[in-house]
């Protein structure tokens, strides 16, 4: 049985935590509110992004102004930020080792496809991808269907085994939804929560980077000629 690796995209496969905290400092200067450094970000970032700006003390008048026109003032100034980041450490190795055990590889995000796929052509790596589940575009993220759902239907249709699924992330909802649906939870730090937070969440296992899943897979039985 070949093994299927669920990683979330933000912060957890892409380094994109700093492009995140300049979007939202670049948003709370649009509103004339002070600066935050990655410590607050990482304390309060939560999706949906509308938790994040509501804990950083915004009105419901600023952030539906940030939701107008479908997150148009979040996105555009998110996407060039994206566009300079690289992958974390470790995860081309991840993905060309799975590619040689015949691993599944799977993305599972509450970005959107169109624009995490051109980031997955611009890296290079979106050969070594299985398939993306994410929000279909802007008017419908975090609007339809759940990143636990989504990967929930997923499995039913192409008959995953939870024991042989392993589900990576960056933030306590990853760790949520493998103890929902039977999964191995792994949370990575250095992305856009606090390894305080993520400890808090009880996943079975914590790394740093990517390098350090070598070593599970292989403790579950997978990746032994690695």
């Amino acid at each position: 049985m070949k093994p299927a690796l669920v990683f979330d995209w933000n912060g957890t496969l892409l380094d994109d935590t700093y492009a995140l905290l300049d979007t939202t400092n670049a948003i709370l200067n649009r509103f004339g509110r002070p600066r935050i450094n990655i410590d607050t970000l990482r304390e309060h970032c939560d999706v949906p992004l509308s938790r994040l700006f509501h804990s950083l003390g915004m009105s419901q008048e600023e952030m539906e102004a940030i939701e107008r026109d479908e997150g148009a003032l979040f996105h555009d100034t998110y996407e060039p930020l994206a566009d300079k980041a690289d992958l974390r450490e470790g995860a081309r190795r991840v993905f060309e080792l799975a590619r040689r055990e015949s691993a599944l590889l799977i993305i599972v995000s509450n970005h959107i496809v169109a624009p995490l796929q051109s980031q997955l052509r611009r890296l290079g790596v979106d050969d070594y991808i299985t398939d993306v589940l994410a929000f279909e575009s802007r008017a419908t993220q975090y609007k339809s269907m759940s990143k636990g759902e989504r990967l929930r239907l997923y499995m039913h249709k192409y008959s995953l085994n939870p024991s042989s699924t392993f589900i990576i992330g960056d933030m306590p909802v990853e760790t949520d939804i493998a103890r929902n649906l039977g999964l191995t939870s792994i949370s990575i730090t250095g992305g856009f929560v606090s390894t305080s937070r993520l400890q808090a969440a009880r996943p079975d296992y914590t790394i740093n980077n990517h390098h350090e899943l070598l070593p599970i897979l292989q403790k579950h039985g997978f990746f032994s000629e690695c």
